[in-house]
């Protein structure tokens, strides 16, 4: 297609072009098939081509997150939506939800069930440790008059990955709901929603997908949608049972949807397919994860997560004594990297992160950390 006002276009990308390898906690960079497919011209949303790939990339999602029993729903927003839709769907008015916090993304969890008038009964940890099931079992026998429990599967301001399988089975011995916040897990993290037991869980596209920001995942629990049939005021854009409707009458979302997103995605999944399958593709997660950890303890540094619980898609480093993070953020973003600062309340100053997610190499990670080594050198000695 001929552009009229190529001009206008450079002043834009000027702005922002690609300066920099991403190694960040999302947006992250995407696979250039993804970025080839969202160049497609625009068409309706209810028209026959885009319903074909809606429910083609719901029935992959499904087959990817294990879902035998209930509904994977498309939302047009960020992760944070669907964490919103969990509460004002399936908590009563009033109704107390056991919130599990081990980092920043799990006291947005308990900002949102407060905000939207529950009560929130908290089971904290100090950053860098995980939910432990005895501990979520002691507070359930403590708090039996809460109907949820809200577990983040992956912290991504500290790195760990909760252990979901073992927590989810103890809240459901409780006869609780588990909602589960896996924005930085989904894609990156195995998930068997019906084989664990787990009522609602989230991601969005732009982490370990390596899609663009614009759309969240969310898989529903048969129990949960029961639930919602009969929940009051629960506003319009965050109406569970109106997405299934939407999704079997029209196989589509209620509003518009961000569609080059899910174009996006379901080339991923497709990809996912092509290189193995779901395990091929964990397997590459983890191998990310585990030579970044190795090299960032070559050079010296420590890991924030303990031992254990190590996130797949994201690590956490603990900063040389007399160096702050950003410091760190700033001296690799002039060699052209870009990592993440860190996150979350009295680790900010402490922490920097790098991001497993998204489009990168092997030979990326290696040059990454090859620099990495030498800025630590540098502020070492300037320290």
């Amino acid at each position: 297609m001929q552009m009229q006002f190529e001009d206008a276009y450079k002043e834009v990308y000027e702005i922002v072009k690609p300066k920099y390898k991403l190694f960040t906690a999302g947006p992250v960079a995407c696979f250039p098939e993804v970025l080839e497919i969202m160049k497609v011209q625009m068409f309706s949303h209810r028209a026959k081509e885009y319903k074909i790939v809606h429910m083609d990339t719901v029935e992959r999602l499904k087959k990817f997150l294990e879902v035998e029993k209930g509904e994977v729903l498309l939302f047009p927003s960020s992760g944070t939506g669907i964490m919103e839709a969990s509460i004002r769907n399936g908590v009563s008015k009033g109704g107390k939800v056991l919130v599990t916090i081990i980092g920043a993304f799990g006291k947005r969890y308990k900002e949102v069930v407060e905000s939207n008038g529950r009560k929130a009964v908290v089971l904290e940890y100090e950053p860098g440790k995980a939910v432990k099931p005895e501990d979520l079992d002691e507070a359930l026998k403590k708090n039996p008059d809460v109907e949820a429990v809200t577990i983040t599967y992956n912290e991504t301001s500290t790195g760990v990955l909760n252990p979901l399988p073992e927590l989810a089975k103890v809240a459901k011995e409780h006869d609780k709901l588990v909602f589960v916040d896996a924005v930085s897990a989904m894609g990156g993290a195995d998930i068997k929603v019906t084989k664990w037991g787990i009522d609602v869980v989230f991601g969005s596209s732009q982490k370990a997908f390596g899609v663009p920001p614009g759309l969240a995942i969310g898989a529903f629990s048969e129990e949960f949608i029961e639930i919602a049939n009969k929940a009051e005021e629960k506003g319009w854009y965050f109406d569970v049972p109106k997405y299934i409707k939407y999704q079997y009458k029209k196989q589509g979302t209620p509003s518009t949807p961000p569609m080059p997103q899910v174009f996006g995605l379901n080339v991923v999944l497709r990809i996912i397919e092509k290189m193995g399958g779901k395990e091929e593709w964990l397997k590459m997660y983890q191998k990310r994860a585990e030579i970044i950890r190795n090299g960032v303890r070559e050079i010296g540094l420590e890991i924030l997560a303990e031992p254990g619980y190590e996130s797949p898609t994201i690590t956490a480093v603990l900063t040389p004594e007399g160096i702050k993070g950003d410091v760190i953020y700033e001296e690799m973003r002039k060699r052209g990297f870009e990592i993440a600062k860190g996150y979350g309340e009295g680790i900010k100053e402490k922490t920097f992160r790098i991001g497993h997610m998204g489009y990168m190499t092997f030979e990326d990670i290696e040059e990454m950390l090859q620099n990495l080594k030498e800025v630590i050198e540098d502020l070492k000695k300037k320290a």
